[in-house]
């Protein structure tokens, strides 16, 4: 969107302090696996919408408007009440319609890449019999260590190690706010927060939405001057961090996502060779890296989505669309499966409801 080398570092820089910032705070104040990532469907909007030709300064000014309506969503409490509404089984069926295109890529890139995957997927199975709780640390390290060393990782052209600071001054017009702002808006609070809310809702916890919301919108306003154009709920990390993998003990697992913001702000000291490196490896390896941590999650919300009679054709269709992944209006492919298996479970729920009793 016509941001310069520096100030594409910075704000990479910079959202990922506020990431480790944010899930840190929010983590450790609200006794929850809270995580804050940015939003992947928003960046795909933004990438697509590069061919408006906005200064960059016009383009960040609308990043900022989307991030304050976040801030006023966070003051609306009828949101969470509404998400918990949700039944736990079509959150759960989302979540793995969600995941399940990283499960798939462990195996394609098995397959293609068989040198570099395939002894990560037998060091998981092997430690997670043993110490289940170590098995995706060791084999993910284990992974990045034989992609680092690999052919694939040779083009990465690495800078600088610190990343700089360029302050961006916002402009504001309402062509760009309308074009931009409010569309970015939407495309994160349906492709990220309530799908968030959802999953965190499925692995049993009520998140405070209203407080969320207000912390991460406020957060991410002042990311703006530095280029950043969001900050929210995850969804997969959510996943990680919030299962029992992360802790047997559900009050403790905000330890976990705690120590991801730790690790967010540790990557941000060195965003430029980072981003380079991920920029150089086939993007199949790095999913397929995710699919492995994530392979106990997804039979977890398999079991969940199926588990009541009641919901289960809600459940199943809401994964089928899940996992087919599309993309409608700009609107990400979680946001629809949610929307339609709540429909499916809302036409079936009003047909037992019409059916005679007999006596």
């Amino acid at each position: 969107m016509g941001a310069s080398n520096s100030q594409i570092t910075t704000a990479l820089a910079l959202m990922l302090v506020g990431y480790g910032v944010m899930s840190i705070a929010l983590s450790v104040w609200l006794k929850m696996p809270i995580s804050v990532v940015w939003s992947t469907p928003g960046a795909a909007f933004l990438a697509a919408s590069a061919g408006l030709g906005l200064k960059f300064e016009l383009a960040v000014g609308a990043f900022m408007v989307a991030s304050i309506l976040v801030l006023i969503t966070g003051l609306w409490p009828a949101l969470g009440a509404l998400v918990r509404k949700i039944p736990p089984q079509i959150s759960a069926a989302m979540l793995a319609g969600v995941i399940f295109p990283f499960v798939v890529a462990t195996v394609h890139s098995a397959v293609d890449f068989p040198a570099l995957i395939m002894p990560v997927v037998v060091v998981w199975f092997i430690v997670n019999r043993f110490l289940p709780l170590w098995a995706s640390p060791i084999a993910i390290g284990l992974g990045f260590f034989l992609i680092g060393s690999s052919p694939e990782a040779s083009d990465a052209k690495f800078g600088s190690f610190w990343p700089e600071l360029a302050v961006v001054i916002p402009q504001f017009e309402i062509a760009a706010i309308i074009a931009i702002g409010i569309p970015l808006y939407l495309i994160t609070m349906a492709s990220q927060n309530l799908p968030g809310l959802a999953i965190m809702s499925s692995l049993g916890y009520q998140v405070p939405a209203g407080k969320v919301f207000a912390a991460t919108g406020t957060a991410s306003a002042l990311t703006g001057f530095f280029g950043g154009f969001g900050l929210n709920l995850a969804a997969i990390t959510a996943a990680l961090n919030a299962d029992e993998n992360a802790a047997k003990d559900p009050a403790r697992r905000w330890i976990a996502s705690s120590w991801g913001g730790v690790v967010y702000i540790l990557f941000a000291l060195f965003a430029a060779p980072f981003a380079a490196f991920v920029l150089a490896v086939p993007r199949e390896l790095l999913l397929s890296l995710a699919g492995i941590a994530l392979i106990n999650t997804f039979a977890s919300a398999i079991r969940g989505a199926v588990s009541d009679d009641a919901t289960r054709l809600a459940g199943v269709v809401t994964f089928v669309i899940g996992a087919a992944g599309v993309t409608i209006f700009g609107i990400g492919g979680a946001f629809w499966a949610l929307l339609t298996g709540v429909i499916v479970w809302l036409v079936g729920k009003k047909k037992v409801l019409e059916q005679p009793t007999t006596l």
